[in-house]
């Protein structure tokens, strides 16, 4: 076999998997995509098609053997979402079945083929959905809301505790929202508003919002994954600079050569507007802070985000403005 090192990322199909196998080729690594199906793997451009790997579902059985040969490290993505609008009969069940027992399943899998180390991508989430007086680091306490980050936290205590026991090389990143060309859901919803030139009702929001742009989030588990100071370590990731909701919008509008229009709306307008229309989250979310505190991270691995942020956000407005990116 060649010296080089292979990296085995699940998920690879996904907005961050993509990025993630990106980023491990440009640091010199033999790339093997995971990902659940046929369909999965033909999301995936060809160079990376010709080497993807089909595993199924992922859960506490899935037979992770053949596909972890001769791996030096695994980046772990795959996981059950979160959803709005959940029609699980058992939402904490399901998460738990892909996030925790298949992340544990396949930390055993790796161990056993005598994979060294592994990246396993959480979510700031687990410590909460929102920061009032500081910003979350690695010791701020875990307070998940809602069963997906409560999922997230359980694959993280068992995950270490598995770690400690078998000498697996352990790391675990926690992002915030993470963007980037091709990004969907609300962030997609914001530029579409900014894009259609819509007055936004955030001029008196006076929010923090954590980020990280795609393509820093694949940055960090490619150093990550190769750092032995990494090891047993976990750390919340974001592009370092925080931004109100308002500000975002603005950044995204100048990426798309547009000013946006502001309009002052008292953040108490917008809740009772929010319950109302059964959009309370959404609005919770717009309004609130979620800060991150990176400087773990920087301090430890020597990591700076490849991409500034304001110049991420301008990128992926400049992204949504062609043709057919936002209906």
């Amino acid at each position: 076999m060649s010296d080089q090192k292979r990296m085995a990322i699940t998920g690879a199909n996904g907005f961050v998997g993509q990025a993630v196998c990106k980023a491990a080729l440009a640091a010199g690594y033999a790339v093997r995509p995971l990902v659940r199906s046929e369909t999965a793997k033909a999301q995936l451009p060809a160079d990376l098609a010709q080497y993807a790997r089909v595993v199924g579902d992922i859960d506490g059985d899935t037979d992770w053997a053949d596909h972890l040969q001769d791996v030096n490290c695994v980046v772990h993505l795959a996981a059950r979402v979160h959803v709005m609008r959940d029609i699980s009969t058992d939402p904490l069940a399901a998460f738990r079945a892909v996030n925790v027992a298949g992340s544990l399943h396949l930390a055993r899998a790796a161990d056993a083929q005598n994979v060294k180390r592994m990246v396993f991508v959480s979510s700031v989430k687990v410590n909460g959905e929102e920061t009032r007086f500081s910003a979350f680091n690695e010791h701020s306490p875990v307070k998940p809301k809602d069963p997906y980050g409560q999922s997230k936290a359980e694959a993280e205590n068992a995950l270490r505790q598995f770690s400690q026991i078998s000498g697996l090389g352990l790391t675990i990143l926690r992002p915030p929202l993470v963007y980037g060309p091709g990004v969907k859901a609300n962030f997609a919803a914001m530029a579409k508003l900014t894009r259609r030139g819509i007055p936004l009702p955030f001029g008196a929001i006076r929010n923090y919002r954590s980020l990280i742009h795609v393509d820093n989030l694949a940055d960090a588990c490619v150093v990550a994954v190769g750092h032995p100071m990494a090891c047993y370590k976990t750390y919340l990731v974001s592009d370092g600079e925080d931004f109100s909701i308002g500000e975002m919008m603005t950044l995204l509008a100048e990426g798309m050569g547009k000013k946006p229009v502001m309009v002052p709306v008292p953040t108490c307008i917008l809740g009772f507007l929010g319950q109302i229309t059964g959009k309370s989250a959404e609005v919770q979310r717009l309004t609130s802070s979620l800060q991150i505190d990176n400087r773990a991270i920087r301090r430890d691995l020597n990591w700076l985000p490849p991409i500034e942020a304001r110049d991420g956000l301008r990128s992926v407005g400049a992204w949504f403005a062609q043709p057919g990116k936002v209906d």
